[in-house]
């Protein structure tokens, strides 16, 4: 037992992460993200579960999150590198401010209430699968990225919302490249990337916010389950090509409608969550 829970529950809550592992991988090659849009929700559901207190259950879902994409994204990023997709330039260009608004999320993170986690995921998230169901390829704000201070300024939007969702920033820089009509698998490639840049200090910050919080489980380091980490990172790691593949040789519609209703899913379970 743990925490009332039974040992055979226990076992299926690790095959749901091991499942869930696999699936991040996917995404984070198909749709150069690093799967924390998928894994936040399925952690904070699993530690709610298990009894852990509302107050730390968000941001350790996130934190853990962040931890878990850091092989995640190195794997992505290395596989569309390799296929010469990534745009360096644009990723020199965001590298100082995506750090720096992945501190500032972190230290926001150390006293924010859990309900500050929920808005931006839904905000973020909401934005994204309304794009990806609905949007056009044709859409467009500007025919290229801004340059100097305005394109510096994205990426610290980018690290900073990312940090407080637990993503690896591929929803938002995607959005962001594809709107100032970059290519989708440019797009991809080089969001995959962000997620290097952001997960690393990211998971960092998260053990510094969450260090010495009252109601974390026993395996928990600050806000970053190490047990999460076990049970998910080897299938993240067994599937990520796979989708670094697909985003390169298959048509994505079909999948990006799926991915559009999961997160519009998400969304309203995490407005339910706000509400009660």
């Amino acid at each position: 037992m743990m925490n009332g829970l039974p040992i055979a529950d226990l076992a299926m809550l690790a095959v749901a992460l091991l499942a869930a592992g696999a699936l991040t991988g996917v995404l984070a090659g198909l749709f150069g993200v690093g799967g924390g849009a998928v894994i936040v929700p399925i952690l904070f559901e699993v530690f709610g579960i298990l009894g852990i207190d509302d107050e730390v259950r968000m941001p350790l879902a996130v934190g853990t999150s962040l931890a878990i994409i850091i092989p995640t994204s190195i794997r992505s990023f290395r596989g569309h590198y390799l296929k010469g997709a990534v745009d360096m330039s644009v990723l020199r260009a965001w590298a100082v401010p995506v750090v720096l608004g992945v501190v500032a999320g972190s230290l926001i993170a150390r006293y924010a209430d859990p309900w500050v986690f929920m808005l931006v995921f839904i905000l973020v998230a909401g934005v994204n699968s309304i794009k990806l169901l609905f949007g056009n390829e044709k859409w467009r704000v500007a025919m290229d990225l801004p340059k100097g201070l305005a394109l510096r300024a994205y990426g610290g939007l980018i690290g900073l919302l990312s940090a407080l969702m637990g993503i690896g920033g591929g929803q938002i820089s995607n959005i962001i490249m594809t709107l100032h009509n970059r290519g989708i698998h440019q797009a991809v490639a080089t969001s995959a990337g962000l997620g290097v840049l952001i997960s690393v200090p990211g998971a960092l910050g998260y053990i510094y916010a969450g260090w010495g919080r009252e109601g974390l489980p026993p395996d928990a380091i600050g806000f970053v389950s190490l047990l999460g980490l076990i049970l998910v990172v080897p299938t993240t790691l067994l599937t990520a090509q796979i989708g670094v593949n697909l985003a390169h040789a298959w048509p994505k519609r079909k999948l990006e409608v799926a991915f559009g209703i999961f997160l519009a899913i998400v969304c309203a379970r995490f407005v339910y969550a706000i509400l009660t």
